[in-house]
């Protein structure tokens, strides 16, 4: 058997990973990074407005009280697609933001398209969001950064049939942009799927060809970045198979309503070990969802979400690590302290550095 996007390695070391033993970290950080599309399926305004009030109006009542090792509530990262602006939504999810709930970040769709048009729309988008929204970060040198998410997961023209990007020297454009990590992967079961998973790793761009981010360069302590490098963190990636009789299960990372938040999930993201080369110690679980469609609203807001932040107290307990709620920029903050050989995160330091 195997799974669309994945090669027979490629899912050879996906079941492996599936078939571990649940590691000891000490430190584990969670972020959940939503394609957060309003507009999805041709929606209404109307339509749109119910979905992201809904957020507004629940996400604060259903997380207050769920609170990490250090006694802060879940952070939600809205990655908002930027060819469907509207002034009207981000506007709402800034008061999330600004109210201690999460951050918002960048999201594209696009097809057929080419590196100056790229480059416009982003430049313009980033400056919109910072200076009319308050949001998106600025690093030590006063610019304007963020991460962002492909939409299609065709990042770096990925999809075979290069269709829903046409950007071969996409990943140069983002980090001539501003941006300071990728967070698309993993897309399988997506054609897309790179070969490189359960992984934390600095792609380097060959404007020459597309989907440059297949492999990188593994981000390893006491190693510096590469100038020329875009930082990739990607989510579990594991085939789970825990009953003979039954096929295999791809985890992916993905909360949906067909696939939701429970306690075995935990322990295969677990399983994943992403993490920075040389540092067991600390664990990075980057999840996805579509938090817009009703169908997965219902596993963030509500009894089952409270449910979820409880199971995940009860892990941390049973496995004696400590778990942090983190945004998607805090989390790549996190990862840089990481390479540094930091023993312990260091919170009042979450800034993004300055591009090399």
């Amino acid at each position: 058997m195997l799974i669309r996007g994945m090669g027979p390695l490629t899912f050879a070391r996906a079941y492996r990973a599936g078939k571990r033993l649940v590691p000891r970290p000490t430190h584990v950080f969670i972020a959940v990074t939503d394609h957060f599309e309003p507009e999805r399926d041709g929606a209404s305004l109307q339509r749109q407005r119910q979905r992201v009030d809904r957020w507004l109006a629940e996400y604060p009542a259903s997380v207050d009280g769920c609170c990490d090792s250090r006694g802060r509530p879940p952070q939600h990262s809205f990655f908002y697609p930027i060819e469907c602006y509207s002034a009207e939504h981000l506007d709402k999810l800034a008061k999330l933001k600004h109210s201690g709930y999460g951050d918002v970040e960048v999201h594209l769709h696009h097809d057929d398209d080419n590196a100056d048009s790229l480059r416009e729309l982003l430049s313009k988008s980033v400056e919109t969001m910072h200076t009319r929204h308050g949001l998106l970060h600025q690093d030590a040198s006063g610019r304007i950064r963020y991460g962002f998410i492909h939409g299609n997961w065709a990042l770096d023209n990925s999809h075979p049939d290069r269709c829903h990007c046409g950007v071969n020297n996409e990943l140069t454009v983002l980090r001539e942009t501003g941006c300071y990590a990728d967070f698309t992967m993993p897309a399988a079961p997506h054609a897309a799927q790179t070969r490189t998973i359960n992984s934390i790793y600095d792609a380097i761009d060959d404007p020459q060809r597309s989907k440059s981010h297949d492999v990188g360069i593994p981000v390893t302590v006491g190693k510096e970045r590469p100038a020329d490098g875009l930082l990739m963190i990607q989510g579990p990636l594991l085939v789970t198979h825990r009953r003979a009789w039954q096929k295999p299960r791809i985890e992916n990372g993905n909360v949906a309503g067909t696939q939701p938040l429970s306690q075995s999930r935990i322990d295969d993201w677990l399983k994943a070990r992403v993490g920075v080369a040389g540092h067991p110690a600390w664990q990075f679980i980057k999840l996805h969802t579509h938090g817009a469609w009703e169908a997965n609203t219902d596993q963030w807001l509500g009894p089952r979400a409270t449910e979820f932040h409880r199971r995940l107290r009860q892990t941390a307990d049973r496995y004696g690590f400590r778990y942090y709620y983190v945004t998607a920029r805090e989390m790549a903050a996190l990862v840089e302290q990481a390479r540094r050989g930091l023993g312990e995160p260091d919170f009042d330091d979450l800034t993004i550095t300055a591009q090399p």
